[in-house]
């Protein structure tokens, strides 16, 4: 078995969609802004790609670029896991992949990102994790 068959317990499937992301955390707006992007996508939440480890359950506040030429979308969200790549990964060594569940997704970016989801799942981008 390995690391994620016994950790993944979606409920919404995620897609591989490599969007950019402006992540705000500690809660605040005066938190440190982080700049990444991510490595999957869904309408219940994020994977992001980070440098450094994230307190599980703390407060982020999110900004999405969708790359589909609409507004970002912008929401509160949490920390529900974080993962520390081994060092013998070839890609990006030692980076933390960090799960956002959303807290706050206005109903209307809520429809338009499950329309990419679904779009991009039924040409085959599901992540083999959901």
């Amino acid at each position: 078995m390995n690391q994620w068959e016994g950790l993944d317990r979606r409920k919404f499937p995620r897609v591989n969609y490599p969007c950019l992301i402006v992540l705000r955390h500690d809660g605040e707006a005066t938190g440190e802004v982080l700049l990444t992007h991510t490595e999957n996508v869904g309408i219940g939440g994020v994977c992001v790609t980070l440098k450094k480890e994230l307190r599980m359950f703390s407060p982020v506040e999110l900004e999405l670029d969708l790359l589909d030429l609409g507004n970002h979308v912008k929401c509160k969200g949490k920390v529900v896991w974080n993962i520390r790549r081994t060092s013998t990964s070839k890609n990006k060594p030692l980076f933390f992949d960090v799960g956002i569940e959303f807290d706050s997704l206005d109903k209307k970016e809520q429809q338009r990102l499950e329309e990419i989801v679904k779009r991009l799942a039924s040409a085959g981008a599901q992540t083999p994790y959901t």
